[in-house]
């Protein structure tokens, strides 16, 4: 029922079995998402295949034996969805995990959001 959810469950069952590439379907919000963790240095890169049927592709980064996402958690969910000012933008692990958030000038991480003084829907966290 909501994609962004099957994203970040899929991303966490495939690091907790060090799988080395996951594949799931494509959409704009997945894809923006891929792209903020990849800044990030989350993973190690993503593309997107196919014409009319779209995947996306995201290549998992490692540190030995050990999975780069300590923890993935969905904070606003279809049932109750939340809203943060900039202002109100949380700080993950105190600065260690990023937060993203749905504003007006599309998916941010938090402190883009703060920075550019804009707030809107907290999707995740992650570190």
């Amino acid at each position: 029922m909501d994609p962004i959810a099957d994203m970040l469950t899929i991303l966490r069952n495939a690091n907790a079995a060090l799988l080395p590439q996951v594949d799931m379907r494509h959409s704009k919000v997945k894809e923006s998402i891929a792209n903020i963790l990849q800044k990030e240095g989350y993973i190690v890169g993503y593309k997107v295949e196919g014409d009319h049927l779209k995947r996306l592709k995201i290549t998992l980064k490692f540190n030995g034996r050990k999975g780069v996402f300590a923890g993935l958690k969905k904070i606003s969910k279809p049932g109750l969805r939340r809203y943060v000012g900039a202002a109100d933008i949380p700080k993950v692990l105190g600065g260690m995990g990023i937060a993203i958030v749905s504003t007006s000038h599309g998916l941010m991480t938090g402190t883009q959001a703060r920075r550019n003084n804009v707030g809107g829907e907290l999707l995740c966290y992650i570190w």
